[in-house]
């Protein structure tokens, strides 16, 4: 009896043992497949340990920073962003007119100009659709190295004629302060006034036009605000889109 016993426990032993073996075999084994579509057959892949998983976040992540922090090569400017959306709006028309304007950069003004109409150049508030100059495309493009010299009406006071060229009519009736980087900015409404009658929503309607104007107090304290200055780009609305057809300059006037 006793060596029965003797047997059965070491067959009790022997199995429990065996049990606890294929236990830790299950533990350490691979893990469980899932199956993957491949070529319309359902095959199966493993799947990733975690920490395989883990590895490969973090080689991702540090792919993802590596190309966020990439910088161009040296000496390669980085790209402008762009001023204008596609239509641009009038703000963003006259931005760039301005800034071609306070370069001296003609051409790019005259590739904003109205294919038909060309700009009028207002030397004071008051637009004089008569009298006043019209430039083409084409003559915008090359004005600077125009010596012709041309009647931009009278100056205000004196009655003497404005007879200048383009370049020296520029430099006092365009861009004689830093409109760019010193005005204050509105969109369609007036912010220099002066004795001169202001007639741009008579000339240009509010319906078929919108205007910008560039206006800077003063420049030098003084005189007290007696040198004010504003610059009204003026645009026709084409389709949603924009096309300069006039400059009028405006100051104080006596």
């Amino acid at each position: 009896m006793r060596n029965r016993m003797a047997v059965h426990l070491a067959l009790a032993g022997g199995l429990l043992l065996l049990a606890g073996c294929a236990a830790a075999g299950e533990k350490g084994s691979a893990p469980a497949e899932t199956p993957v579509q491949t070529g319309g057959q359902l095959t199966a892949a493993p799947s990733a340990s975690p920490a395989a998983t883990s590895s490969q976040a973090s080689a991702t992540a540090a792919a993802t920073v590596s190309q966020a922090g990439a910088t161009a090569p040296a000496g390669t400017a980085a790209p402008e962003v762009p001023d204008e959306g596609q239509p641009p709006t009038a703000l963003e028309a006259a931005k760039t007119v301005l800034r071609a304007l306070s370069r001296g950069d003609m051409e790019t003004v005259a590739a904003w100009a109205h294919p038909d109409r060309g700009v009028r150049f207002s030397p004071y508030a008051y637009v004089d659709v008569q009298r006043d100059i019209v430039l083409t495309r084409d003559e915008l493009g090359s004005a600077m190295d125009d010596n012709t010299k041309r009647v931009w009406r009278e100056f205000a006071g004196s009655g003497e004629l404005i007879e200048l060229t383009f370049a020296d009519y520029y430099k006092k009736f365009v861009y004689d302060a830093d409109f760019f980087s010193d005005a204050e900015i509105a969109l369609n409404q007036g912010l220099g006034q002066g004795t001169t009658v202001n007639n741009i929503n008579e000339v240009y309607p509010a319906e078929t036009h919108d205007f910008v104007e560039y206006h800077i107090d003063g420049i030098d304290p003084a005189v007290e605000g007696m040198d004010w200055r504003s610059l009204r780009l003026v645009f026709e609305k084409m389709d949603g889109d924009h096309a300069l057809v006039g400059i009028v300059h405006d100051q104080w006037t006596p």
